[in-house]
């Protein structure tokens, strides 16, 4: 056991060690942050070894506690560092909206002219609801509940 703490602590303290440059030198933001990322974990790593050590379970929610420091770090830092395009991230106003969908409306037209101009129509839901025939019934009431073979049986009305 003690040699498996030794080999553990040493690797540990290489890593804290190497993080600990990669904050000094960078170069970018987001080295740093990456780095400090990889301390956050080797310092759980260093509470782990030690509760092993010591054989002690008052350690882990110390484990716990540093893990989410690190995870909500992590996310944190990943949301501020992706990059948006430049429209997005604000809401647009109603004049916008409506200029982008006749900006968008105007392109459909301009690629569906040629096939009007070739005679071929655009196919609409207004030639599928000409050719069927109105109900001269009108809205049929509901009667399942006037049924007797519909009603609930035992245990079935639970």
């Amino acid at each position: 056991m003690i040699v498996v703490v030794i080999v553990a602590t040493a690797m540990i303290a290489a890593a804290a060690a190497l993080a600990l440059v990669r904050v000094e030198r960078g170069p970018s933001m987001l080295d740093r942050t990456v780095a400090f990322d990889l301390l956050t974990t080797t310092i759980v790593g260093a509470v782990a070894v030690e509760a092993a050590w010591s054989r002690r379970t008052e350690s882990i929610p110390i484990l716990v506690v540093l893990s989410l420091v690190g995870f909500v770090g992590s996310v944190t830092i990943a949301r501020f560092a992706a990059v948006e395009p430049e429209g997005e991230g604000r809401i647009r106003t109603a004049e916008e909206v409506a200029a982008e969908d006749a900006a968008r409306q105007a392109a459909l037209d301009a690629l569906d002219a040629p096939r009007r101009r070739a005679g071929g129509a655009r196919p609409t839901g207004a030639d599928d609801a000409a050719s069927v025939p109105p109900s001269s019934d009108g809205p049929q009431p509901d009667t399942s509940r006037d049924d007797p073979s519909r009603a609930p049986r035992g245990d079935e009305s639970r």
